[in-house]
């Protein structure tokens, strides 16, 4: 019906807003390339836009400001009535991120996790590899960078600092 076509054009277009929406601490990423955006849908009224998001940690500072962003672009695109979701389990995970994400991470200066496949691995990292060099020449100068899911390390190969984003 006419009704099924407009809802899945204005479901389609909602979702391509959310997916605009960029990581405040990390703005060349977008929420979809950080795998946080669980999900958009239309409610049953067909006005109501509902999103669910999953932090990248509990305690996450970034999210109240992702939700922010989320009704404020979506209110902006003709979407006035936001309906948002913390979801909470599964935990995400950096296994998450998108391939485009890997590329961006590197592309400004931030070494990509290796996969977690699940397993927790914060403190027990292999090598990690220079995002400038690609030597895997590097030590870990401190636990945390800018952020709480970020470690500074420093490449001995070309010397460069660098951020990792923490395997989780």
């Amino acid at each position: 019906s006419r009704d099924a076509m407009c809802s899945a054009g204005r479901l389609e277009y909602a979702r391509a807003v959310v997916e605009g929406v960029t990581d405040p601490e990390l703005p060349f990423l977008t929420i979809a390339d950080m795998g946080i955006l669980r999900h958009v849908r239309l409610a049953p009224d067909g006005e109501t836009v509902e999103v669910a998001i999953t932090p990248t940690y509990s305690g996450c500072p970034a999210m109240d400001a992702i939700a922010l962003d989320i009704v404020a672009a979506l209110a902006q695109a003709g979407f006035p009535d936001v309906r948002m979701e913390r979801v909470l389990s599964p935990a995400w995970t950096t296994d998450w991120l998108t391939p485009a994400a890997r590329r961006k991470l590197r592309a400004n200066g931030i070494a990509p996790p290796r996969r977690a496949h699940g397993r927790r691995a914060l403190f027990a990292e292999p090598a990690v590899a220079c995002p400038a060099c690609g030597s895997t020449a590097t030590e870990r100068v401190s636990e945390f960078g800018s952020t709480p899911c970020k470690a500074h390390y420093r490449c001995r190969a070309c010397r460069e600092p660098f951020q990792y984003f923490k395997c989780i």
